[in-house]
């Protein structure tokens, strides 16, 4: 693979051998799904795991979105 940019190599590879955060599933409103928390009870998604195929659609479960979990955790 080439990959041109006039980025210096070290920005581009930076954090590449480390491994992403603490993740935690849970399930909420039929939708199961993996987050990372930021602080107690607040997480941000990061993926769908099991769902329905119109949660897809939904803003409320694109990945970024901050979200309460403290009461939904499972």
């Amino acid at each position: 693979m080439t990959l041109y940019t006039t980025m210096p190599l070290e920005l581009v590879l930076d954090g590449m051998n480390e491994q992403p955060g603490p993740y935690v599933e849970i399930t909420m409103s039929g939708v199961k799904m993996q987050i990372e928390p930021l602080s107690p009870g607040i997480g941000k998604i990061v993926r769908l795991l099991e769902c329905p195929l119109d949660a897809y659609l939904k803003p409320d479960f694109a990945p970024g979105t901050v979200i309460a979990f403290g009461e939904f955790s499972s």
